[in-house]
């Protein structure tokens, strides 16, 4: 099974910028389709972005794009969360996730979808 594991969250103010990572052990993390998702205290978690395979396709829950980047590194297993612009209410844990199983699409977005899971990065916007 891939391990995760997530980097980078911490303490910014409204309207600063950081950049989660989350690197993956494994061989073959090429053919991972990879994903973000945060929970937000006394909330479910959401979606917030997906990336394909090879990083060619990607997708933004509303709440984040235009603000948010995903983005790749297959040679260092690593995929990347650049956050910018953070309001508070992006203040959540934020948790990688990875589709190690076989599917027929570029990216997913459903939490059920994704079979590994990082243990979390806690990123708290001040206002």
């Amino acid at each position: 099974q891939v391990q995760l594991v997530e980097s980078g969250g911490g303490l910014v103010q409204a309207g600063g910028s950081l950049r989660l990572s989350c690197a993956a052990s494994g061989r073959t993390f090429n053919t991972y389709p990879m994903g973000w998702f945060r929970q937000a205290p006394g909330k479910e978690r959401e979606f917030v972005a997906a990336i394909s395979r090879s990083g060619d396709a990607t997708y933004y829950a509303g709440s984040v794009k235009g603000r948010f980047t995903i983005s790749r590194d297959n040679a260092k297993n690593t995929v990347y969360l650049q956050m910018n612009s953070l309001k508070p209410g992006d203040t959540a844990v934020y948790y990688c996730a990875a589709k190690t199983l076989l599917g027929d699409t570029n990216y997913y977005i459903r939490e059920e979808q994704y079979n590994a899971w990082g243990q979390g990065t806690q990123v708290t916007v001040s206002s």
